[in-house]
């Protein structure tokens, strides 16, 4: 709700059927005016995907305890106006503001920045008010159908997280074309494309090969930044040689993509971590087990949400393939004119994830690189446990890199069977 048109009303009604604590969503710079801290600030740098409080407050002018519906009620509409100073709150309080992150949901998805999201788009001051939704026979947080029922009593729409970063990634230029030059290269000539992201100010590049023309029928690769593998020839992974076989290939076919993503080091977590997780692997753990000894995600890249996840539920932020849409490279694939492509990837997350939004995957073509001894347990635990497809609709010139040993346990149709 907005926070600008609290009432003691829906105060009341919001601590009836919620858990009691009533927040209030809202922007950094708001915050800062109102000199409110966060209430614990190293919980915002160990986990960027948890709910980031500040010191609670009370309004000072027209309130008693701060307690009642109509005290909260005064409060938020304090804290939502633009003419508030600091003195004008009580602290510690019973209001609790909590800090949105600058790009909304398609930075986190979480209940802070899908309500200030929606609250933008009706064009009021971003600040909004919320609480979570309880059963009232237990307490626990309130189940889906309960919600609907809650809903279809008091006439109130239902949203999902989903839905909100879908309509804001269909209707909203996330990304910013910055340069273009010619690239000569060892595989032949290409045009760079620069962009940067709207959300972080990450540069991303786009490698073009050829006239694109229709945007039918492209060769396109979206691969992830790997330092190690890519520039230093790590043997550890096929991050590399999947690069330069994919080069190779657009080369070889005269007009295709490659989007390079940077920001993605080590599945996303980040060049330290992941020189720890080669620690840890060589004391017998897989590329998986690593990362969560480390309480890391298994794949924390910003792929978009998948999980159907409502805003009267627990926060949804598993930064991993199965659960965010890509949206950079959406974009920066329709800004090069691509509409329909046949996608180079061993991964599903990415076949899935590239789907629909103006383009369409037509086909998937295999990235199959040698299969070497320090490599062939981090190909399998990708199969194994992630998902990875090594098998393909496009059989041929790539055959002789496919080794038993990696696709022995994959039906005949290129899907894995299963375990």
């Amino acid at each position: 709700m907005a926070a600008s048109h609290a009432t003691p009303e829906m105060m009341a009604f919001m601590v009836k059927h919620g858990s009691g604590i009533v927040s209030v969503g809202m922007k950094e710079e708001d915050l800062e005016r109102l000199k409110l801290p966060l209430m614990s600030p190293e919980s915002e740098d160990k986990d960027s995907s948890a709910p980031t409080f500040t010191i609670t407050v009370d309004a000072k002018t027209g309130t008693s305890t701060g307690v009642s519906a109509l005290d909260r009620a005064k409060t938020v509409l304090a804290l939502s106006s633009p003419e508030s100073k600091p003195d004008d709150f009580r602290r510690p309080g019973h209001i609790f503001p909590l800090k949105y992150r600058n790009g909304g949901v398609l930075r986190r998805a979480g209940h802070t920045e899908a309500s200030v999201d929606l609250v933008i788009l009706t064009g009021l001051r971003p600040v909004s008010v919320l609480s979570t939704v309880v059963d009232p026979e237990d307490g626990s947080i309130a189940s889906l159908p309960f919600i609907r029922k809650l809903a279809l009593e008091h006439s109130i729409p239902v949203i999902s997280i989903t839905d909100l970063i879908r309509y804001r990634r269909k209707r909203e230029n996330l990304i910013e074309r910055t340069a273009i030059s010619r690239l000569p290269t060892k595989w032949g000539l290409f045009q760079a494309y620069c962009y940067r992201s709207k959300l972080d100010g990450t540069e991303h590049i786009a490698i073009v090969k050829g006239d694109i023309g229709n945007g039918q029928d492209v060769l396109v690769r979206v691969h992830s930044e790997c330092l190690t593998g890519d520039i230093f020839g790590s043997a550890r992974c096929d991050c590399g040689n999947q690069l330069d076989l994919a080069m190779q290939l657009i080369e070889q076919a005269g007009r295709g993509v490659v989007v390079y993503l940077r920001g993605h080091e080590g599945r996303g977590i980040g060049l330290g971590h992941k020189l720890r997780a080669y620690n840890l692997q060589d004391q017998g753990h897989d590329t998986v087990q690593a990362n969560i000894e480390l309480g890391l995600a298994v794949d924390a890249r910003e792929y978009g949400i998948g999980a159907q996840v409502s805003l009267h539920t627990s926060i949804l932020n598993m930064f991993s393939a199965s659960f965010r849409y890509r949206f950079n490279e959406l974009q920066i694939l329709r800004d090069v004119g691509v509409q329909t492509m046949r996608l180079m990837t061993n991964n599903p997350a990415k076949f899935t994830g590239l789907k629909g939004y103006g383009l369409a995957v037509i086909g998937r073509v295999p990235v199959l690189t040698p299969v070497t001894e320090e490599n062939e347990r981090y190909l399998e635990t990708k199969r194994t446990k992630m998902g990875h497809i090594y098998g393909s609709d496009l059989q041929g010139p790539l055959a002789p890199f496919i080794k038993p040993s990696v696709n022995k346990k994959e039906s005949s149709d290129g899907e894995p069977n299963p375990e």
